[in-house]
């Protein structure tokens, strides 16, 4: 693999530290050092402000604006996208002393030191500002509470070390902030400051959502300074000047809450903002923390890298998303930066779905609510492509196609795949029949319809497939039979045929609702079956190879390992038809399927696709590293698994892409999870019951994890010699360790490795 860490955080247990501040990792560190809790997020940025290249970020789930795409006269192609953002700056702070403005672009200083704490959400900065009168010791401290969706909160320290003089303080809210595009996108109203209580309300300019920001700023600084209201387009701040002498100190703690149209109607917080507190709020994070890290926590002994990096990916996980929020989605950043517009991909539903089936049932079924709610945009997207149904868009914050490249808005079918995979995966797991009948027939029913129209029979008849798709390799587009597509287009039709006729049978009543709702007609259901039958898999009886697609084995071969590390990421240093035009694959897409449905494949089929796939692979997508690790470790490539492992776990701690500066690789996060659980604990869950098969590296003395599983939290350890099972609250469960089928409980069930 021709990618490298780049090295630059301290390792750190429970922590991410930066010792002393280099500029160059200075967007790095931004994504880092991202605080969120679902409804809202923040980057890492100085609040003082920073004269160098840096993304002031701050986001709202569900909060995005809209904009025209060039104009394309062409059916089905995207004419409008919508994209997250950039929000309110609710830590809006600017230090001046004796006439020098702080600012780490220009200003001397030393000791910095920045550091978050995983197990509370504690984000802390403190340095020494040389200033030409003197020096000043400031310690800069933010949450965002994962208790109470739209408050967060500030403190920020002043002392004196030997500066005497005038310091001045402007704080409060600001909404003049600049989209990664240079363009402002909101309009305000008049803000309001008045005694430390600061409030202002922001409209997206082509939507018409409003921000509602409300802050009060108290402390020992605002106590003796003097204060006065600031007027500025777009703020409200409060101005602090105070008077140092050496050794004497001053605080100031903003405490903040933000209200969004998924928050309701604006209301005016102030008593709310009165009785909290930054201490409050941080006991009340370390609390919630406490027990996330009790059912989901991850021990790796003797590997502290690796340690430190698969808690930061759960913990970055949990501040993505943990249910908070009913009917948003995961973006592909997160809440971390604004690549990909803030839209969530295909990805959503194969790879961070996981993740909440075994730690939280209802941000699972939040995550998959999202795909019921936004139903109707993907039926008009399936018309806007000729298809009936529903086609589920590529890139989305609403639920429409925000991709205007039509390569992949128009030809890519994983979206809508990947959503039924979800709902199966979720009923299977969680046993909630519930969500399939209220929600997930009438998706299953819409995505067949789509698959049973976007396809065709060959010129003989004799099989069907789809012509003209890209898959999730998209080095290759306009292809025909992808073998992906096609296999999760028949196992589409067939759940959602399985599907019907069990719920024909058990509750006839519902499926009469659903029949009555969608008009689905008999001999629609013929049609599914004999199209699923028909579905062509590209396979090689003689090697056991599943062809990617229709003349994938015959294309220009291409060394990936001899492309020059400076060459990266490859978009934008190669011409955009280059990319395509050999077999070099971006990311797994024959072993994606391969790692969906585990089970159904024999080791040695396994074996064949992942030795012939895997040297064709760029890793070009943070989506890569993981599957292939978790199948090299399946076939015994165990030296292959580590490293892979490691380049999906420290992926943006060590910038193995050099881009993590655009925002965190959230589904990448969630993969390295399943790296660690899927791949070295064996876990698999497409069978009746779930199973594990636990292996551990040789670098490692141990590991242990946590998931939740019937309500229950199934606890594994490894060592050298044996893995342990059991359950935390004893509650007995079925399980499979190996090949054995074994009830789990309270008193450890041990398995020989």
């Amino acid at each position: 693999m021709a990618k490298a860490a780049d090295k630059y955080f301290e390792t750190d247990p429970w922590k991410i530290v930066e010792d002393g501040f280099d500029p160059a990792y200075a967007m790095t560190a931004e994504s880092v050092f991202s605080l969120g809790n679902e409804y809202m997020g923040v980057r890492g940025y100085f609040e003082e402000g920073y004269g160098r290249e840096h993304l002031l970020g701050s986001y709202f789930n569900g909060v995005y604006d809209r904009k025209k795409t060039e104009t394309q006269g062409y059916k089905g192609i995207v004419q409008e996208s919508e994209f997250m953002v950039n929000s309110v700056d609710w830590l809006y702070l600017r230090l001046e002393a004796d006439g020098e403005v702080l600012d780490l672009a220009v200003s001397d200083f030393e000791d910095f030191h920045r550091e978050l704490d995983l197990r509370s959400g504690l984000l802390t900065r403190q340095f020494i500002w040389k200033t030409k009168s003197g020096r000043i010791e400031l310690n800069f401290e933010r949450l965002i509470s994962m208790v109470h969706n739209a408050e967060s909160a500030q403190r920020v320290s002043i002392r004196s070390l030997d500066y005497e003089g005038t310091v001045r303080v402007k704080t409060g809210l600001d909404f003049d902030t600049v989209h990664e595009s240079d363009k402002k996108l909101w309009d305000c109203s008049p803000g309001d400051a008045d005694n430390g209580y600061c409030h202002i309300v922001g409209i997206t300019r082509h939507t018409d959502m409003k921000v509602g920001s409300f802050c009060l700023i108290r402390g020992s600084l605002t106590e003796t300074a003097d204060a006065i209201p600031v007027t500025e387009d777009k703020k409200a701040v409060m101005l602090y000047s105070l008077n140092f002498t050496s050794g004497s100190e001053a605080t100031m703690e903003k405490t903040v809450i933000n209200q969004t149209p998924l928050a309701g109607d604006l209301t005016d917080p102030a008593d709310r903002l009165g009785k909290m507190t930054f201490d409050s709020m941080l006991e009340e994070n370390r609390s919630w923390w406490k027990e996330v890290w009790l059912k989901s926590d991850i021990e790796i002994r003797g590997d502290e890298e690796n340690q430190q990096g698969i808690r930061f990916c759960i913990f970055q996980m949990f501040q993505t998303y943990h249910g908070a929020v009913k009917g948003t989605n995961i973006g592909a950043k997160g809440l971390t930066g604004e690549a990909y517009n803030g839209n969530a991909f295909w990805d959503t539903e194969t790879y961070c779905l996981p993740f909440f089936l075994f730690h939280d049932r209802v941000a699972a079924r939040n995550l998959l609510y999202f795909r019921y709610a936004t139903l109707d945009e993907a039926r008009k997207r399936a018309k806007s492509l000729d298809c009936e149904g529903a086609f589920y868009p590529i890139a989305t914050i609403s639920g429409r196609e925000c991709c205007n490249l039509w390569q992949h808005a128009s030809l890519q079918l994983q979206a809508s795949t990947a959503v039924a995979y979800g709902i199966r995966c979720y009923e299977t797991i969680t046993g909630d029949r519930e969500f399939l009948y209220d929600h997930g027939l009438e998706m299953l029913t819409e995505i067949s319809r789509m698959l049973a129209t976007r396809g065709d029979y060959n010129r003989d008849h004799t099989s069907y497939g789809y012509y003209c798709v890209m898959g999730p390799d998209e080095f290759q587009m306009m292809v025909n039979n992808n073998c992906y597509t096609n296999y999760m287009g028949r196992f589409a039709l067939d759940y959602t045929l399985d599907s019907l006729k069990r719920v024909r049978e058990e509750a006839p009543e519902v499926y009469k609702r659903v029949v009555d709702k969608t008009g689905l007609k008999e001999e629609e259901l013929i049609d599914w079956q004999e199209k699923s039958e028909a579905m062509y898999i590209p396979f090689d009886e003689a090697t056991g190879l599943y062809e990617q697609h229709e003349g994938f084995f015959r294309l220009p071969h291409i060394d990936v390992d001899e492309i020059p590390t400076a060459d990266f990421p490859l978009y934008h240093h190669w011409s955009y038809d280059r990319i395509y035009r050999n077999d070099m694959i971006k990311q797994p897409d024959v072993l994606m399927f391969l790692l969906l449905f585990n089970s159904s494949f024999t080791e040695d089929i396994i074996r064949r696709n992942y030795e012939y796939y895997e040297p064709l692979c760029i890793h070009e997508s943070s989506l890569s590293p993981s599957v292939h690790s978790i199948l090299a470790e399946q076939i015994g490539k165990e030296d292959e698994a580590y490293d892979f492992f490691r380049f999906a776990t420290r992926m943006d701690l060590d910038n193995y892409n050099r881009n993590s500066g655009e925002g965190l690789h959230t589904t990448s996060i969630a993969a390295a999870w399943m790296n660690i659980v899927y791949g070295f604990g064996g876990l698999r869950s497409d069978g009746e019951l779930i199973s594990f098969n636990p292996h551990i590296p040789s670098k490692w003395e141990g590991y242990s994890f946590r998931v939740v599983y019937k309500d229950e939290v199934i606890c594994v350890n490894v060592d050298k010699k044996r893995a342990s099972f059991h359950t935390l609250g004893g509650k007995s469960i079925d399980v499979i360790i190996g090949k054995e089928k074994v009830t789990l409980n309270n008193e450890d069930h041990y398995y020989d490795l």
